[in-house]
């Protein structure tokens, strides 16, 4: 009897225990659960903001968007956000650095021009010459006998005239030769008979001297 009285207070005893534990357990369970209901309506909560304040924005940006023309100056940045204008300062300089811009792409093409056409210049004077000189060549090879035939001529004609000359060289020395020679042969003759005449009148003189005696 006392065994089973105690059996039964034991049996009594763990299952009392084992209701307290099953009881914490599903109060756990039922706050963890609670908790993550909380959590999920939380999340829900700010996102649901966090949409509502993104449609806001979206709105008001259009809004401004279609209230201002747009401007070709205004800028948007990465996230879609229109940046605020330029300064005219800004606006200033822009205008000059693209007209500088510009002004040196026209120059540029002016000065790509200019030796284009020099290019197409140098190159068109090489071929016209290279033209003349083949047609010159091309003309001398046809007329190459023709032009042999002239040197000759023209090389003979010099002979002939070359030894026209040198036969009236030949014969002017000859007549001078001559005329000196005749020269040469009239002042003798002509100191002979000078020495004659002294001889004959020294023979006189001698002669009359001795007749004289």
């Amino acid at each position: 009897m006392g065994r089973s009285r105690s059996r039964s207070s034991s049996r009594s005893k763990h299952s009392k225990s084992g209701s307290k534990h099953s009881k914490k357990r599903g109060s756990r369970s039922r706050s963890r659960s609670r908790d993550r209901e909380r959590s999920k309506k939380r999340s829900r909560s700010r996102e649901a903001k966090r949409s509502r304040r993104r449609e806001s924005r979206s709105r008001s940006r259009s809004n401004r968007e279609r209230a201002r023309p747009a401007s070709p100056v205004d800028r948007v940045d990465m996230f879609g956000r229109t940046l605020s204008k330029r300064t005219a300062a800004e606006e200033k300089q822009r205008k000059e650095e693209e007209e500088k811009k510009a002004e040196m792409e026209r120059q540029r093409k002016i000065r790509q021009q200019e030796i284009e056409e020099r290019l197409i210049e140098e190159e068109t004077a090489r071929r016209v010459e290279e033209l003349v000189a083949r047609r010159v060549e091309e003309e001398l090879e046809k007329r190459r006998d023709e032009i042999e035939r002239e040197v000759l001529r023209r090389v003979e004609e010099a002979k002939r005239i070359m030894e026209a000359q040198l036969l009236q060289e030949l014969e002017r020395q000859r007549q001078a030769e001559l005329s000196a020679q005749k020269a040469r042969e009239e002042e003798e003759k002509s100191k002979r008979e000078e020495l004659e005449k002294i001889l004959e009148e020294n023979n006189r003189k001698i002669a009359e001297a001795q007749a004289k005696l």
